[in-house]
């Protein structure tokens, strides 16, 4: 009798608890958006996936010594992958559209506008009882406004690293959610005639100027806001493995082997934390609800951007590129080329959307820096 206790005992089943069976719920939710509905499923299936392991209980597979931990604990916790996953993001994108059009630094200095309202808005939380937010913490909790997980993380981990999970997953789900949360504030801040605005064919781009462009990115990094180098830095690298021409084999690895590697551990990871007895606190659903409303006022902060853009350029520019201007690249920049096509099938906004878009990355990267240069002593 006392075996068969033990193995009743052991058996998962019998541990079970209704905030696992939850959380299991949700990974296989996420994992169910990822295949079905085809939102962000490079994202979304290892997040979903490691939600699911790490709530079965007795395993133990995202505690501290179980494999997923042990993953987050060395990749997530020191910032290492995030920064590799922005060099592999500045491998596969393309900057030319920035580089043509400059002047959407501006749309992209824009949609980070949601981080600095965010800040105040974690800061007030303290009014209310259960909430207990540092100025650390709270500039942790308003990078989720970016749209940017890389960055997140990395700010995170040396701001308030007790919030980490949270973070990580608050941004991360944003980030998978953009076809979802963009497209009603596009259109509510937007007008049809506005949407159907046809820009002008892009101005070719030199090689020279392609090159050139990643140094003058970094000599700025480090002449004004050294505390953002490395994530500038590793951003700047990948492109310039792209746009060098000579290093073919180092930007194809950088591209696909060393992201791809680095985003299903980094999706397991952040799938780890959401277990039940870290994820449903009241400070988690706090961090979640601030984490949205960051994404939201940097969405419309970018479209009204463009939207004066649209009046001082008579016209010839479409506001919908500003809500690309967040630095989920390249979600955000699809996202503003379908809305476009529903109002005109024949207008083609994606590389227009790709400027603002490579600006918000680089933006999101220069607000971590402003913060952890104002916060981080």
């Amino acid at each position: 009798m006392e075996a068969i206790l033990k193995l009743w005992g052991s058996m998962g089943v019998a541990n079970l608890t209704w905030g696992q069976v939850l959380m299991m719920g949700v990974g296989g939710l996420l994992v169910y958006l990822a295949i079905a509905r085809k939102f962000e499923p490079l994202l979304l299936v290892p997040i979903g996936f490691g939600a699911i392991l790490c709530n079965i209980p007795v395993a133990g597979i995202g505690g501290p010594d179980g494999m997923i931990g042990m993953i987050y604990q060395v990749g997530v916790e020191t910032g290492v992958f995030p920064l590799l996953i922005f060099m592999g993001v500045g491998a596969l994108t393309d900057f030319g559209a920035l580089i043509a059009m400059p002047w959407t630094l501006l749309l992209g200095a824009a949609a980070q506008f949601g981080i600095f309202a965010t800040l105040i808005g974690a800061l007030s939380l303290n009014g209310i009882p259960g909430f207990d937010f540092t100025l650390k913490e709270a500039a942790s909790i308003a990078i989720i406004g970016g749209a940017d997980g890389p960055t997140a993380i990395f700010l995170t981990s040396r701001l308030a690293p007790e919030l980490l999970g949270a973070i990580a997953v608050a941004a991360y789900s944003y980030m998978a959610l953009v076809p979802i949360i963009q497209p009603p504030i596009m259109r509510a801040l937007t007008t049809p005639q506005e949407r159907r605005v046809v820009m002008q064919q892009l101005r070719p781009v030199s090689r020279l100027e392609r090159i050139l462009f990643p140094f003058a990115v970094l000599l700025l990094c480090a002449l004004l806001l050294p505390d953002a180098a490395p994530l500038i830095g590793m951003l700047t690298l990948g492109n310039l493995l792209r746009e060098s021409g000579v290093v073919e084999r180092l930007s194809r690895s950088a591209q696909n082997e060393i992201i791809n590697v680095v985003t299903i551990l980094l999706g397991l990871a952040v799938g780890s934390k959401l277990s039940a007895d870290k994820f449903l606190t009241l400070e988690t659903l706090g961090i979640l609800a601030l984490g949205a409303l960051a994404f939201c006022i940097g969405t419309a902060a970018g479209v009204i951007m463009g939207k004066i853009m649209h009046r001082v350029t008579g016209g010839r520019v479409n506001p919908l590129i500003g809500a690309a201007g967040v630095s989920a690249v390249p979600m955000a920049a699809r996202v503003v080329n379908k809305v476009g096509l529903e109002e005109d099938p024949h207008n083609f906004l994606l590389m227009h959307a790709m400027g603002p878009n490579v600006a918000g990355v680089i933006g999101s990267a220069v607000a971590a820096g402003v913060l952890l240069a104002l916060v981080g002593s």
